[in-house]
């Protein structure tokens, strides 16, 4: 009998748009009753601690980042749930701070200095020191019609190339990376590229330098180490004036060998992803996420980044839901399906602790149902500031075909909200798509909902904080995700 009834309610929800209906919604009047535990007030409450100051803006490996895992843990405890990582309830992933400790080139009793003279990606460029000559390869360009390297023999050398391409060659030849690839190939032991833009040096290390870390997995490959200088620091190498160095008039071999030393101190971090599990009851191998990240940008200058919307919002919208769901299990309405509300880390390093997390799964990916990701739900953007009843919708037709009728039903029959499905077109210039931690979770044919507020003045600014959130807003959207998440884990709905 049950195997009969999944099917045709599987049948009614993919079915039920193409006859004008809408699918079924689950034992509503319950749901609105734990959904209604999601108020403004409750959400207050938590954003005060999770974007206070105490958290220091919440930066990833830092001190502020474990004290709010550490509050996020005990709201997952209070809520009734499991700890979701195999029995903990952080799951760690390694990454690495890099402080630039030694950054010069010497030529012929001459010091240039990083940040100054030359700049090189400090994440990217290994710990090395190097001295050689240097040998001047044009363009550093290899294709059918033109090889610069062709006479030149540059094993153990320092290749020196110029920035861009000569007419007739394709501008992708112009890639630093392509030319760096090609010096490595031929065995030289860094590349030094002449680049007319000598500002650009000190813009970008001041930034660098202001905040001596970056955050990284660990490179451990093998490869020559890239750095951009001006032509007149190229002139001084090869004895010639930087106009001469500019225009590529510049000898084959170096007349004084050249020493470059590049050393990094490198200190592992340990932060972490906190997930909290409920049990789910005859589908509980089903997994349902609900995430959001609790990273943020930290201290910059001085300042706290304090991050309340981006993303407290949702790191306070899963610790609701998942409040809301534990009191429905307590009170005997547990999901069929197993819910993991899980906030990550890393996000603003470049989604690094979902990409941990969806590379080595706790639960298996093709047990994985959905993921519901929330980032930023606490505002109203510009576009938005006469009709605030909205949220943005991204990915939410991209893999599945039965999510979006889903969720327009839901909120039809909950919320009503005005569905803005704008950043989700293909061709967004923003690409929000991909900048959020569903985007992981998609990449492995996951389906997936990213529910958004749209950016606004204060997106990734000091000023970004709780007195500035809408926290009606905050409460309804947290509602919508908390009424669509209920609608998959309590019934056999096929995604």
């Amino acid at each position: 009998m049950r195997l009969l009834v999944t099917a045709v309610c599987v049948f009614s929800l993919s079915t039920a748009f193409a006859q004008g209906k809408s699918p079924l919604i689950f034992d509503q009047p319950n749901a609105l009753r734990y959904g209604a535990t999601i108020t403004p007030a409750s959400a207050k409450a938590q954003l005060a601690v999770i974007a206070g100051e105490e958290m220091e803006g919440r930066e990833t490996g830092t001190r502020g980042q474990e004290r709010a895992a550490a509050y996020i843990i005990s709201q997952f405890k209070e809520a009734g749930l499991q700890p979701g990582a195999n029995g903990q309830w952080e799951q760690h992933y390694p990454l690495y701070r890099d402080s630039l400790e030694t950054g010069t080139i010497t030529t012929d009793g001459r010091t240039f200095h990083f940040g100054t003279d030359f700049y090189a990606n400090v994440q990217e460029t290994l710990n090395s020191t190097v001295e050689a000559a240097v040998v001047f390869a044009g363009y550093g360009i290899v294709t059918p019609g033109r090889n610069d390297y062709q006479g030149l023999d540059v094993k153990g050398k320092i290749v020196m190339v110029r920035e861009g391409v000569p007419a007739g060659v394709p501008r992708e030849k112009a890639s630093p990376a392509e030319k760096a690839a090609i010096a490595a190939f031929r065995g030289a032991a860094a590349v030094l590229v002449v680049s007319r833009s000598a500002n650009r040096f000190r813009l970008l290390d001041q930034e660098y330098l202001r905040k001596t870390d970056i955050y990284k997995f660990r490179d451990t490959s093998s490869r020559p180490g890239v750095y951009y200088i001006t032509p007149a620091m190229a002139g001084v190498m090869m004895g010639r004036d930087s106009a001469q160095a500019e225009r590529g008039l510049l000898p084959v071999t170096s007349p004084q060998p050249v020493q470059i030393r590049f050393a990094k101190k490198d200190l592992t971090l340990w932060p972490s992803n906190v997930l909290g599990y409920l049990e789910g009851t005859d589908k509980k191998d089903e997994v349902v996420f609900i995430t959001a990240h609790y990273d943020h940008l930290g201290i910059v200058d001085g300042n706290i980044n304090y991050g309340a919307d981006d993303d407290g919002s949702g790191t306070t919208a899963v610790i609701e839901m998942a409040k809301a769901f534990g009191k429905a299990a307590r009170e005997g309405r547990r999901p069929r399906r197993s819910i993991v509300f899980m906030t990550v880390s890393g996000e603003e390093k470049g989604l690094l602790g979902s990409a941990y997390y969806t590379a080595n799964p706790v639960y298996p990916l093709a047990k994985t149902v959905v993921d519901l990701n929330i980032d930023m739900i606490g505002r109203i953007d510009p576009e938005h500031e006469h009709d605030p009843n909205y949220i943005y919708i991204i990915g939410d037709d991209k893999i599945s075909s039965e999510l979006r009728p889903l969720s327009e039903s839901v909120n039809k029959a909950y919320i009503r909200f005005t569905l803005d499905y704008k950043f989700n077109d293909p061709n967004d210039p923003h690409q929000f798509y991909s900048r959020s931690d569903h985007y992981n979770f998609a990449r492995h044919g996951i389906p997936v909902i990213f529910y958004f507020n749209g950016t606004h003045a204060d997106y990734h600014q000091p000023t970004d904080t709780v007195e500035k959130i809408n926290y009606g807003l905050l409460a309804r959207r947290a509602q919508l995700v908390f009424y669509t998440a209920w609608q998959i884990a309590m019934t056999d709905t096929k995604l």
